[in-house]
């Protein structure tokens, strides 16, 4: 059983996604506002009826129905407005999230967890602190969305596929993220080179960008993407794939860094996040990587202490 703890519009795509995929064959909604999970569940079963899906998607109230869970995923925050940046929301989002783990440790200790809510770094070392889980099982859901961003922006210059690209985007999910084309390849070819300086430049810009071009677009922030991130991971986990992908995870050591949670490449599978991948960074990427730290650690700073102990 798969539980999507927030029924908002990240909540209820990323539901539909895992139902289209048919990710489980159960999947629950769990949101605090009465009728919201009930009524996007009851939609999503009749779209599971006209695609033939053999899945059963429940809307809730209750924590106590993401009992038996093996995954739970939580997209429960405050949305990010026009002109707000994620590290904004980080002491809103730190109260919201700290329940949330609390019904999770009650109801689904077995679970892997995987977080969205942002700002990522910093409320998923609320999470972490908070439930007491393992390492490999509490996950902050960014680096697939940000890197294949990344791919996207490139593929528009080069003219190939998304899919032909393997990018590397370290660090932060936020205005700090450090993406790395010069690390990044196609089929063995460093993507630097099919790029010209201003590509470059463009395609770094266009990445860090993308979530806050999103929403001044369209006043909200993005949901497809994420939904259909998540759902990579999810199918990566539940089939046991070791899939290498991009998420912000505790590093302890990996890449000189300790106690803090960054997006890396880490391998998934059964057990949530099973191995870090290091990279070797030349002394200017350390650099670069180091300063993407440190805005997560500043970014930590405005989270009240209470959430952090």
């Amino acid at each position: 059983m798969i539980s999507v703890i927030g029924a908002g519009k990240v909540g209820a795509t990323t539901a539909a996604f895992l139902m289209m995929g048919e990710a489980d064959s159960k999947i629950v909604l769990v949101d605090i506002v009465e009728g919201l999970p009930q009524g996007e569940a009851l939609d999503m079963n009749h779209a599971a009826a006209i695609l033939g899906r053999s899945v059963s998607v429940t809307g809730s109230n209750n924590y106590e129905d993401i009992r038996g869970s093996d995954i739970v995923i939580i997209t429960a925050g405050l949305a990010r407005k026009p002109g707000m940046t994620r590290e904004e929301l980080a002491a809103k989002n730190s109260e919201i999230i700290s329940g949330v783990a609390d019904q999770v440790r009650k109801n689904a200790p077995n679970a892997i967890v995987i977080i969205t809510t942002n700002p990522l770094d910093a409320m998923v070392t609320v999470l972490y602190n908070r439930l007491k889980f393992p390492r490999n099982r509490v996950i902050g859901f960014s680096g697939v969305l940000d890197s294949r961003r990344m791919a996207y922006n490139a593929s528009r210059y080069i003219g190939i596929s998304p899919s032909s690209i393997i990018p590397l985007v370290l660090g932060q999910h936020g205005e700090n993220m450090y993406p790395v084309p010069e690390l990044s390849s196609v089929y063995g070819k460093n993507l630097k080179n099919f790029l010209s300086e201003e590509q470059y430049s463009s395609v770094v810009k266009d990445t860090i960008d993308a979530g806050a071009q999103i929403t001044n677009l369209r006043k909200f922030s993005s949901n497809w993407g994420p939904a259909a991130g998540l759902l990579v991971m999810v199918d990566a986990i539940k089939k046991d794939r070791k899939t290498v992908v991009e998420a912000s995870v505790y590093l302890d050591g990996e890449y000189s860094t300790r106690g803090i949670f960054a997006q890396v490449p880490v391998v998934l599978g059964k057990e949530g996040a099973e191995k870090i991948v290091e990279v070797d960074l030349t002394q200017e990427q350390k650099e670069k990587f180091n300063k993407s730290i440190e805005a997560i650690k500043s970014n930590l700073k405005q989270v009240p202490s209470q959430y952090l102990g």
